[in-house]
């Protein structure tokens, strides 16, 4: 690209496979409303074979995060695995569609493709049936200078921790970062993601990450406290950026003795929550990578995050920020 790369985002890439469904559907495959369950290639094909009419597009959280961030009109980079096969080939297309640098070529061998079947019923409860694939194959020889690169901020999910290279190629990327004066930006995934690895997190976000992105839940799961006033004194300690999203209670950005809290956007109908968090972060990079102030980095994380959630699917749409207003 002949613009500097703003963000790379390093994560799990999957295709996310969308359809309507009836609740029948779910009753016939076996799968509960609203869970997410993981499966393995064999199942992923014939789910895929029963399905009907549907919508193949990159996903995953931070793939989404940099695909909004894109259309915002941020320039992008992205690192993650999919191997030479028909939705290896959709992600790749998806994402340098929007202008996003796409820094590794489909792998030849190994797993085919990741992907999520997001099955939508008619109230628009999602259920998903996710099979991991070539995404646990991004390695420590994935990450080098030139991959990264030298952007203002590297986004690395923390689902990427779960990979079994993954402890070990973060550091390599966070080493490469601090080299190139790249801040460092976390994204903690969920809460059980949180559990899992709350030791590596700890110390990643004292030694080398410069921002925190997270729900109240994933937050609390990290800090070990039950409530977010003790949240809030726990972070006290801390020299990094928080930005703590709370569902209908808002925002929070903490940096130090700076604390804003951004009321949410009150909507008539929440069609899909799903990716809310995703298009937050998209909004709130973007300001903050344009060196706009924290409140108003907030503002268009809230603005992006209540528009996704008035819609089907959690994409930010190119031009959304030129109905937004600052305050």
């Amino acid at each position: 690209m002949n613009q500097p790369i703003q963000l790379l985002g390093i994560s799990n890439a999957i295709v996310d496979i969308l359809a309507h469904i009836e609740d029948s559907f779910l009753e016939q495959i076996g799968a509960a409303r609203g869970s997410m369950t993981l499966i393995d290639e064999q199942r992923a094909r014939e789910i895929y074979s029963m399905m009907g009419p549907a919508t193949e597009m990159s996903g995953g959280s931070v793939a989404n995060t940099v695909a909004g961030f894109a259309n915002l009109g941020g320039s992008a980079a992205y690192i993650g695995r999919v191997k030479a096969d028909q939705l290896g080939a959709i992600f790749n297309h998806d994402m340098r569609s929007l202008g996003i640098d796409v820094r590794l070529p489909p792998g030849k061998d190994g797993a085919p493709t990741a992907r999520s079947h997001i099955l939508i019923s008619a109230d628009g409860q999602r259920t998903m049936q996710t099979y991991l694939g070539a995404c646990m194959e991004l390695s420590v020889s994935d990450i080098t200078p030139e991959s990264v690169g030298t952007p203002k901020a590297v986004l690395i999910e923390g689902y990427v921790w779960d990979l079994p290279e993954g402890p070990a190629l973060t550091q390599k990327a966070m080493a490469i970062a601090a080299q190139n004066g790249t801040a460092v930006v976390l994204s903690l995934s969920d809460s059980f993601c949180v559990e899992r690895h709350r030791d590596s997190f700890m110390q990643a976000i004292r030694n080398h990450v410069d921002i925190v992105v997270a729900d109240e839940d994933e937050v609390a799961a990290l800090l070990q406290t039950e409530k977010f006033e003790d949240m809030l004194t726990s972070l006290d300690d801390y020299d990094n950026l928080f930005a703590i999203t709370r569902s209908e209670n808002g925002s929070v950005i903490v940096h130090g003795d700076q604390k804003i809290v951004q009321a949410a956007t009150a909507v008539d109908t929440v069609i899909d929550t799903t990716g809310a968090g995703d298009a937050y972060t998209a909004g709130f990079l973007y300001g903050w990578v344009n060196d706009y102030p924290l409140a108003e980095c907030a503002r268009i994380g809230t603005f992006c995050g209540t528009t996704v959630i008035q819609q089907v699917g959690g994409r930010i749409e190119p031009g959304l920020l030129d109905s937004y207003r600052s305050e």
